[in-house]
């Protein structure tokens, strides 16, 4: 990409950011029983040379916090010192989760499955409806940070959508160590995007209400390979070679009990290889997990106790 002339400005929520500029601003939600204001901060980097507008986004879940300490750090160290373009930077999206430590928002909606949302509707929608009028419209594509719901811990991983070339092509620069299709949900963020004509790639590292370091230093690297790959940052970053998996299955529990991973999380295994077991309380019966095919491991269920269906280990080839 070559661009020559002034950047654009970016106006959100009636607050502009002029070409050259970088402010914090506030997109008003709602308010708290308590009458205290709750407000989206967002970051506005706009560098004078006219460039893509890219959006890096966390905290879409409320307890998703890998994310939001990857783009703390990335704002704490300037990192996001553009020279083209801009960049639109939201560390935490669903402010009244993380203030519960919540997926969901209060009233237990999840904003990941209300977009675009209504202006009169539940809470949730009413977060999806102002960030889909004062954000969407003003970027070309953007990154959205992720953790593993529950126990369930993600290997860092980049989402794309299938037939979707530019989210294709964030995916691939970001060169997290695994990257994959995976389909557009009903209401969530990443559909609405799209059928707005702008691409998102989806980072799914570590799980929920837990720092992972090394999710967050490959998160940071990740960013700055797409601002590096789209001509918006000059410092060329340490690259890794990601791994394209064509098919993913989850291994599920075959009955109650104790479930014990006997393979690391990222790790190769091999057709009929163990990947654990579980076994009842009383020593009298346990059930191997095997490996179906050759593949990788990408998420392992942390949780101790499990229920038969639960999903344990999500593989991939």
């Amino acid at each position: 990409m070559h661009f020559e002339e002034e950047n654009r400005t970016i106006t959100i929520n009636g607050d502009s950011v002029a070409p050259g500029q970088n402010k914090l601003l506030r997109i008003e939600i709602a308010r708290l029983p308590t009458g205290t204001l709750i407000d989206i901060p967002v970051h506005v980097f706009n560098a004078k040379k006219k460039g893509p507008t890219v959006l890096l986004q966390a905290g879409l879940h409320g307890d998703e916090i890998n994310g939001v300490e990857t783009l703390r750090r990335m704002l704490e160290n300037r990192d996001l010192n553009i020279s083209k373009g801009a960049a639109i930077v939201v560390p935490i999206l669903n402010v009244f989760g993380f203030i519960h430590f919540s997926r969901d928002v209060p009233d237990g909606k999840d904003v990941n499955r209300s977009f675009p949302g209504t202006k009169t509707g539940s809470l949730a929608s009413r977060i999806a409806y102002h960030y889909t009028q004062e954000i969407l419209p003003q970027i070309d594509f953007g990154l959205d940070l992720h953790t593993g719901g529950g126990q369930r811990h993600n290997f860092p991983q980049m989402r794309y959508t299938e037939g979707d070339e530019m989210s294709l092509k964030l995916a691939m620069l970001f060169n997290a160590p695994f990257a994959f299709a995976s389909n557009l949900i009903s209401g969530s963020f990443r559909k609405a995007a799209h059928k707005l004509g702008k691409p998102i790639a989806v980072y799914e590292a570590g799980e929920s209400m837990r720092f992972d370091e090394s999710a967050i230093e490959i998160g940071i690297k990740g960013i700055k390979n797409v601002l590096f790959g789209l001509e918006m940052l000059s410092d060329k970053p340490e690259q890794i070679q990601s791994i394209s998996l064509e098919y993913r299955k989850w291994l599920r529990a075959p009955w109650a009990g104790m479930f014990i991973p006997e393979i690391k999380n990222g790790k190769r295994m091999k057709k009929g290889q163990l990947l654990g077991m579980v076994t009842d309380t009383y020593a009298k019966k346990h059930k191997k997990i095997k490996a179906p095919f050759d593949g990788h491991v990408i998420c392992i269920n942390h949780q101790a106790v499990v229920n038969q269906g639960d999903a344990l280990f999500h593989v991939g080839r």
